[in-house]
């Protein structure tokens, strides 16, 4: 009986780690990535800043939707170790996620390497750069915009994040009013759509570890080198720190303003009254 609990668990640990990967890789970063790129490549011809951000929004909502029955939709490093901390998840399935979730966005990069190669070479007469007229290593991760501190940009993604998971509690909060269980995708791809539409311009709004770190290691290997973790001050940090503290933040904001304020007394008597008329 142990032993068949056992594989069962392992079993199940699997089925997260790939639906997981599957709904990063083909439902976000492939939309995401291959946008930028399409902007980029085309010289604005093929898109805007727009369009990045409807694609990214359209990659999330349809990747949560993918996921969400099964493994809860952790497309967001960030948010998984957050749910890790407050005791949510377990340490074992945090390690499955995050593992799932980097080799989803690692394969995308790849898959848009692939996709959009003789653009790139053509755009960069084989010059694979991070910076310069030609550069095309912010197709794949973000690079703050040039006037911005490496403060600014910390700060930028750190309050970007506090916005996204506060969205998604809102949207999730089932003692507050919560969004019916269908229409939450869909809301929370435009969570991420106004965060691109309104605070996107300093640092090309990451708010996701695993959404720009892997990208980042898999152009360290295909040809834009070690650039990509030494340009503006060793930027690569950024992105992974301040989402995570973010969300955390963003969490404690939640529970002092808004979660402790609610009354499940309140909410269990209207509760009874809703199955009495019911009843009746």
């Amino acid at each position: 009986f142990c032993r068949k609990n056992s594989k069962e668990t392992q079993s199940t640990t699997a089925t997260r780690i790939l639906l997981t990967l599957l709904s990063v890789l083909l439902f976000m970063q492939v939309f995401g990535l291959s946008s930028v790129a399409q902007v980029i490549l085309g010289k604005g011809n093929s898109g805007q800043y727009l369009s990045i951000n409807l694609a990214f929004g359209i990659g999330a909502t349809l990747g949560i939707y993918a996921a969400g029955g099964v493994s809860g939709a952790h497309l967001n490093a960030a948010i998984t170790i957050t749910q890790c901390i407050l005791g949510n998840i377990s340490g074992t399935t945090l390690v499955a996620y995050i593992i799932g979730q980097f080799l989803g966005s690692f394969i995308a990069a790849a898959t848009v390497f692939a996709v959009y190669y003789d653009a790139i070479y053509h755009y960069t007469n084989g010059s694979l750069t991070v910076s310069g007229p030609t550069a095309t290593a912010m197709i794949f991760s973000t690079y703050p915009a040039p006037n911005v501190s490496l403060q600014g940009a910390f700060f930028t993604e750190f309050t970007a994040t506090v916005m996204l998971i506060l969205g998604v509690l809102v949207i999730h909060d089932e003692k507050n009013n919560a969004a019916i269980k269908g229409i939450q995708p869909m809301l929370t791809g435009m969570l991420v759509l106004g965060i691109g539409l309104g605070m996107g311009l300093n640092t090309g709004y990451a708010i996701n570890p695993s959404r720009d770190l892997p990208p980042r290691i898999f152009t360290a290997i295909a040809g834009w080198g070690t650039d990509v973790f030494t340009a503006d001050h060793s930027w690569w940090w950024v992105p992974v720190a301040a989402p995570i503290l973010g969300c955390l933040a963003g969490v404690l904001i939640y529970k002092l303003c808004i979660d402790f304020h609610n009354h499940p007394a309140h909410e269990t008597e209207h509760e009874k009254e809703q199955t009495g008329m019911e009843t009746s």
